[in-house]
């Protein structure tokens, strides 16, 4: 009946199932390039701000082979998803792991999606859809899963090109034109989920017993959005006690309306910037 009433209603009708193969993001596009993908150097895991952040052909041209397995509001629910799928194959010497305050904060239920809708699904999509507990994960995951069964989605293709976006081989999204009008933000409190933070500490224990270095990277957001939140220091005491982090909002300049598309995304600029910075650092270490 879920399948049935998906495929031929207007969503209107259907609010709690929310099927966005090809959505914003290039998940798709990434999850499909996995195969060919193995023995790097670095995996990137994290949000938009991962996928946007690290771009593979500037770290190329450093020596570095490396691969971005992030995804939209992709929090930690998400992220053991895929370190749990494609961790063995893609085999990295190092893990950077993008940590934004606010994917530890979020219930999950808008990345479940993503990653639902984009990749196959397998007792790793059920058990993130049991702790996330909402209908609508439910709903999609169990939609989703028959899809792949009658294997709709082979003939799927996601173009490289959407709107201002387009999909850079490695699983960088790049964005050149869009720069970012400075205004001001509410004051915040960095607010972390029990939940959340426990997977967290599974991926982070788990590197620890493949002896895989793990690099934590709090990456450039607008300096208006950064001094928004009242509590940095609580995020940065508590990530530098699992593993080495670097909250790069205090290490590098950049400016709110030269180098950023919107309030928390860098632009191809401060892209470029951020990547040498801590290119720089990886050689030094």
């Amino acid at each position: 009946m879920l399948f049935v009433w998906t495929n031929l209603t207007p969503n209107k009708f259907k609010p709690n199932v929310s099927y966005k193969i090809g959505a914003n993001g290039h998940l798709f596009s990434r999850i499909s390039e996995i195969k060919n993908q193995s023995n790097l150097d670095v995996l990137f895991l994290g949000s938009s701000h991962s996928y946007r952040g690290f771009d593979p052909r500037i770290f190329t041209k450093y020596g570095y082979k490396t691969f971005n397995l992030g995804s939209s509001s992709q929090t930690p629910l998400q992220t053991k998803v895929l370190f749990n799928r494609y961790m063995d194959s893609l085999n990295p010497k190092m893990v950077i792991y993008e940590v934004f305050p606010a994917t530890f904060n979020v219930d999950g239920v808008e990345s479940s999606l993503d990653v639902i809708s984009n990749d196959k699904n397998d007792f790793n999509s059920f058990e993130m859809a049991l702790k996330i507990n909402n209908i609508k994960t439910y709903n999609t995951f169990f939609y989703a899963l028959i899809r792949d069964l009658l294997g709709l989605n082979e003939s799927f293709n996601e173009s490289i090109y959407k709107g201002k976006d387009k999909y850079v081989s490695g699983g960088f999204v790049e964005n050149k034109v869009e720069f970012f009008k400075p205004f001001p933000f509410e004051k915040r409190k960095v607010n972390i989920k029990d939940y959340q933070l426990e997977s967290f500490l599974e991926i982070v224990n788990e590197l620890k017993k493949r002896n895989i270095p793990l690099i934590l990277v709090y990456a450039p957001i607008s300096k208006v959005h950064f001094d928004s939140y009242t509590n940095t220091d609580y995020l940065d005491s508590l990530m530098s006690t699992y593993s080495v982090y670097y909250n790069f909002n205090n290490i590098i300049s950049l400016n709110d309306s030269l180098h950023f598309s919107d309030s928390h995304h860098l632009n191809q600029s401060g892209v470029e910037l951020f990547n040498k910075k801590l290119i720089e650092i990886l050689n030094k270490e």
